[in-house]
């Protein structure tokens, strides 16, 4: 019996890959085509598969460019919404962070009980938020026109700027205990004038601003020359 030639109707390629490959939509200019090698992501156009090439390089450092857009975006939304009273707090934190700061990079112990540095932290550095606050000498509450005057605000002890008379002066309060510490620190002259100025103070939104960027940028300097 004559046996009948087998003939394809799909010669081989090279390769082993089929001339009729399944068609693929080109991601960069979205035709049709007919890959070569099965590794073929885009069409044969130069410019597709630069294109390609810069999208998949990229895609990392576009997906982080996008979210440092979102994070700009939310804390300018965030900053366009903030009341005065917000921004009184950002200014607030700002000289206060400064005073703790300086208070710290000179040596100075809490201003109330007069311990060291190196024995408050012995006794009280397990404390969530460390060991050592800025304090006001006379109360934001009653004196609110100190509420920002650097003068005003000293390194105090977690325990003496909550009020506890653990570590307080032998014989005085906490409060007294901070009079008697100031005194030595900048004379009586001094701490009598603090608790005679009574002058108002009411700042702009823009000057709270200002204060917050001046007191932070210090803060920052601080920290860089202590490093």
């Amino acid at each position: 019996m004559k046996r009948t030639e087998l003939k394809r109707k799909t010669p081989l390629r090279s390769g082993g890959i089929q001339s009729c490959a399944r068609r693929k939509r080109c991601p960069s200019c979205r035709v049709m085509f007919t890959p070569v090698r099965a590794s073929q992501a885009v069409c044969g156009e130069i410019e597709c598969a630069i294109a390609h090439g810069q999208s998949e390089k990229g895609q990392a450092s576009a997906r982080k460019a996008l979210a440092d857009v979102d994070r700009r975006e939310i804390k300018v939304r965030k900053e366009a919404l903030k009341s005065r009273a917000d921004h009184l707090k950002d200014a607030e934190k700002a000289v206060r962070d400064y005073r703790r700061t300086y208070e710290l990079s000179i040596g100075s112990g809490c201003i109330s009980c007069g311990e060291s540095q190196e024995s408050i932290l012995a006794a009280q550095g397990w404390k969530t938020g460390g060991a050592f606050d800025a304090g006001h000498f006379l109360g934001k509450g009653a004196r609110p026109e100190l509420r920002l005057v650097p003068s005003n605000i000293w390194l105090q002890c977690k325990s003496c700027n909550v009020g506890s008379s653990k570590f307080a002066r032998k014989g005085e309060t906490v409060s007294q205990g901070f009079r008697t510490g100031l005194i030595s620190r900048i004379g009586l002259e001094a701490v009598e004038a603090l608790e005679a100025d009574h002058e108002p103070r009411k700042e702009t939104v823009e000057q709270l601003k200002a204060i917050t960027a001046e007191y932070r940028a210090k803060t920052r300097e601080l920290k860089r020359a202590a490093a």
